[in-house]
């Protein structure tokens, strides 16, 4: 083997790239329109079935539950790869969104839904792993974190299909439910049309060099290949869980899954269920704010993909809880503020926690080295799917028991709680910050 090709991690942004990049893009996307969907749906599910407070947050909570398998899709992936994981998950997600016609049958949704979230866990931890060992170093942790973006478009337009799908009667609430199809097949489509690569970087490590090599100046060109410390690498041993826990990354494993389990409680509780929220805090017209509060998501990624580079990893995490429960408590103590003021006030909680969520994917994917990456990933989506299923479950139930300024306040205490964490346990992670 040639050792003096160039290392392809230090390649140019090539079409290659790109193409990668859209299949991840396409697939952030799906994930979004199908975890935000059914909030609306199950919101006018009420209305024709006698689904109650209990079951609409379970079945809301159960792509989040799904989603608590990230861990197992990690380490599947270590062992088998990302490719063939990522080229069938779309498949199966379509055709579990679709299936979501045929049953109003709670447990029936609730295994669906539970199921919906395993294929997003795919994408959410395989798909940023095989990311990460494709794109070029200097391009990588910006990628990453623009690809909030194209999630929150998607969770966006989930909430404009679910006002602006109409007219099937009784079964409306199941045609917004399954129509989270559309994105998934487009995906499907394309990533079996372009072919993705096999992960250069697993090959090395896991077959032969060779391999890894030939991926490469195949997609790359003849003069792009390995670095020499992956030329040198070895198949690391069988990868257990229990090594997250061992000294050397337990309080990374904390605190990734921690941090991102304490923001997930409340945006996902909020955000998903955000119909059953406005309603009790008779804001005025519900669909309008609810607009206004899914446009203020959009804005808060953008700023925080625009400030991304330029403020520690640190200061970003530990400023976003702690502001976003502010707006929250003074929410709580204003709640006969006139409504211009609470929806300022709530559109500033949106733009800041949604902000925070820039760090989602980069900040967990720089805690772990490679060798326990996707594992470590995995189980830190893991243990953030916890918060996210909780957050999604006792909204409804917590709005019911005291209205909306009841579930406000727990959501506060759960951002305290992960500001804090972040205060003593969060590294630094961003090359420019690190000491």
């Amino acid at each position: 083997m040639n050792n003096t090709k160039k290392d392809y991690k230090k390649a140019p942004v090539l079409p290659t790239h790109r193409g990668n990049y859209l299949a991840l893009i396409l697939g952030q996307i799906s994930c979004g329109y199908a975890l935000g969907i059914s909030g609306t749906a199950l919101a006018q599910a009420q209305t024709v079935t006698n689904l109650n407070n209990f079951w609409v947050g379970l079945i809301g909570a159960g792509s989040p539950i799904g989603l608590a398998g990230s861990a197992l899709m990690g380490k599947i992936a270590d062992r088998s790869g990302r490719k063939g994981m990522l080229m069938i998950n779309m498949y199966l997600f379509s055709i579990l969104s679709l299936l979501q016609l045929f049953t109003a049958n709670p447990w029936g949704l609730l295994i669906l839904r539970v199921l919906i979230g395993l294929m997003i866990a795919i994408d959410y931890t395989v798909g940023n792993a095989w990311l990460v060992e494709w794109m070029p170093e200097k391009v990588a942790g910006r990628a990453q974190s623009n690809l909030i973006i194209y999630w929150t478009i998607g969770f966006i337009a989930s909430y404009i299909a679910g006002i602006m799908i109409t007219g099937f009667g009784s079964h409306n609430w199941q045609v917004i439910l399954a129509s989270s199809v559309v994105p998934g097949l487009i995906t499907a489509i394309y990533r079996s049309v372009y072919s993705l690569p096999a992960s250069p970087s697993w090959l090395a490590t896991h077959v032969n060099n060779h391999q890894a090599q030939k991926v490469i100046q195949e997609n790359l060109g003849q003069k792009w290949g390995l670095s020499k410390k992956l030329i040198k690498s070895t198949a690391p041993d069988n990868i257990s869980w229990k090594v997250l826990f061992t000294k050397e990354y337990r309080r990374r494993t904390l605190v990734g899954g921690l941090f991102y389990a304490c923001q997930a409680f409340s945006f996902f509780g909020i955000s998903i269920f955000l119909p059953i929220l406005l309603t009790s805090m008779q804001m005025g017209n519900s669909n309008l704010s609810g607009v206004i509060y899914n446009v203020c998501v959009l804005i808060g990624v953008l700023i925080g993909t625009a400030l991304f580079k330029h403020i520690s990893r640190r200061a970003f995490l530990i400023g976003t809880f702690f502001l976003s429960a502010l707006a929250l408590v003074l929410m709580v103590v204003g709640n006969h503020f006139p409504n211009v003021v609470m929806i300022t006030l709530f559109a500033f909680f949106a733009v800041i926690l949604s902000a925070g969520l820039v760090l989602d994917y980069p900040y967990p994917t720089e805690l772990f080295d490679i060798k326990v990456r996707a594992t470590g990933v995995g189980t830190c989506i893991t243990i953030s799917r916890i918060g996210a299923a909780s957050g999604t479950f006792l909204l409804p139930i917590l709005t019911n028991i005291g209205g909306a300024s009841l579930a406000m306040i727990v959501c506060t205490a759960v951002l305290i709680v992960g500001g804090l964490i972040c205060i003593f346990w969060a590294p630094e992670t961003s090359p420019r910050f690190r000491k």
